[in-house]
C-alpha cells in the first residue's frame, strides 16, 4: 500500500506567515548535455526505494547511473544509509518489518518486526540505534542496531510519517502526518516528552547541521515551518509549493530544499529552494511529476529528488540550481537517502528475507 495514498494533501488553503522572495521555475530541458561535467565531483551512492517496484535502485553519484538494484523488498517506503556508509536500511510496509543492508556485500545482516504500516526509519549518529515510525499504529520502534532486537515501542502523536535524530543524536523529531504535531523523543530513555504545534498535516522533518533548528514540511498547508529546538516552539512559516513532503538541509547549511508533491491527480513537479538565513524561497525547480524524496550529498554540491509519477530521480546542482541529470528507477520512487560507500556495478539481486517458523521476520545473512 502506498502511505501517501491514504492522506489528503494540498485540502486547506495556506496562510502565509513569512513573504516568500519572488519565484522563478527553473527548467533543464536538455540535461544529457548538462550531464558530463558533472561527472566524478561527487563519490557515494544515492539509495532509492521504489515503492510499488519492491525494490531498491542504487544510483552511482560519480556518474548519475544505476549500478544496481535489489529486489524483495516489499513496499519500501524509506530506506536510510547510516552516518558511516556501511549499512542500509529499509522498511516494508506490507509486511511491517525493517531490513539491515550490508553496503558492500549487500547481503541482508537482519530483518525486525516492527509496527504497523511502517513508513520511515532512520539511524542515530552513533549507529548503536535505528527508529522506524509505524504509521497505522500511532507509535515508533527503536531497535538494537547490532542485535537486531526491538529495545522500545514508543507512542508518539497522530500517524507518525518522517522522521529523523538530531545531529547530535539525543533527540528524535517526528512528523505526525494524521495530525498537527511533532512528537519529541528522547533517545536516552526512549519515551516521547514533548509534542510542538505546527499546523496541519506535518511530513517530514529536517534539522540545521548546528541543530539549533528543526523544520517540517505541512502538506495540508503548502507550507514549512520552522521551530527552535531548544524552546520547542514554533518561529515561522513561509509558503511552498503544493503539497510538501519530504525536507531536507544542506551540509553547508546554507539551502532548506522542500519537494513539493502535490496529488496524483494534480501532480506537484518542483522543489523549493530556502535560503536558511533568511527563511525565504530563493527558486522554485522544476524536477519532475510528484516530487517527493530529497537528499543532499555531504559536499552540499548535489541534490537528489525523487519523481514518484515519473519513475525518475532528478539531479540538481546547487551552485546553478538547474537540474543538470534525471535517471530513470523503479516503480513510484518514494524514500532517497546518500550513502558514502561506492557500491559496485552489478546485475539486479533478489535479497534473502528469511522468516522463522511462524512467518515473522528473522535474522538473515
Amino acid at each position: 500500500m502506498n502511505r501517501k495514498r491514504a492522506v489528503a494533501i494540498g485540502a486547506i488553503p495556506v496562510v502565509v506567515f513569512a513573504l516568500a522572495a519572488a519565484v522563478l521555475v527553473a527548467t533543464a530541458d536538455d540535461t544529457k548535455s548538462q550531464a558530463s561535467p558533472h561527472e566524478d565531483l561527487v563519490t557515494g551512492t544515492v539509495w532509492v526505494a521504489n515503492e510499488d517496484g519492491g525494490s531498491l535502485t542504487a544510483i552511482d553519484a560519480a556518474s548519475n547511473t544505476v549500478a544496481t538494484t535489489l529486489t524483495g523488498i516489499e513496499s519500501p517506503h524509506n530506506v536510510q544509509a547510516s552516518a558511516d556508509g556501511r549499512s542500509v536500511w529499509a522498511v516494508s510496509g506490507t509486511t511491517s518489518m525493517a531490513v539491515k543492508i550490508d553496503s558492500s556485500s549487500l547481503a541482508v545482516t537482519g530483518t525486525v518486526a516492527t509496527g504497523a504500516m511502517p513508513t520511515h526509519v532512520v539511524v542515530t549518529p552513533d549507529l548503536k540505534t535505528s527508529y522506524v515510525s509505524n504509521n497505522a499504529d500511532n507509535t515508533v520502534t527503536a531497535i538494537n542496531t547490532t542485535t537486531m532486537e526491538s529495545t522500545a515501542t514508543i507512542a508518539v502523536g497522530t500517524g507518525p510519517h518522517g522522521l529523523r535524530p538530531s545531529p547530535d543524536g539525543e533527540w528524535i523529531y517526528v512528523a505526525n502526518i494524521g495530525g498537527t504535531t511533532l512528537s519529541v523523543i528522547d533517545t536516552a530513555t526512549n519515551s516521547q516528552v514533548a509534542e510542538v504545534e505546527v499546523g496541519t498535516t506535518p511530513a517530514q522533518v529536517a534539522f540545521s547541521p548546528d541543530g539549533r533548528f528543526v523544520y517540517t514540511s505541512l502538506s495540508g498547508e503548502g507550507a514549512v515551518a520552522k521551530v527552535d529546538v531548544a524552546t520547542r516552539k514554533l518561529v515561522a512559516k513561509t509558503a511552498v509549493g503544493p503539497g510538501p513532503i519530504q525536507t531536507f538541509v544542506s551540509p553547508d547549511n546554507k539551502f532548506l530544499l522542500v519537494a513539493n508533491q502535490g496529488t496524483k491527480e494534480k501532480p506537484g513537479t518542483t522543489v523549493s529552494v530556502l535560503d536558511t538565513e533568511t527563511f525565504t524561497v530563493l527558486q522554485t525547480v522544476k524536477t519532475g511529476k510528484g516530487a517527493h524524496g530529497v537528499v543532499v550529498d555531504p559536499s552540499s554540491r548535489h541534490a537528489y529528488i525523487t519523481n514518484m509519477f515519473e519513475d525518475s530521480v532528478a539531479v540538481l546542482d546547487l551552485k546553478s540550481l538547474k537540474v543538470v541529470s534525471r535517471i530513470p528507477v523503479g516503480s513510484t520512487p518514494n524514500g532517497i537517502s546518500f550513502s558514502t560507500q561506492v557500491v559496485k556495478r552489478s546485475p539486479a539481486t533478489g535479497l534473502d528475507l528469511r522468516m522463522d517458523s511462524n512467518g515473522a521476520p528473522s535474522m538473515g545473512h
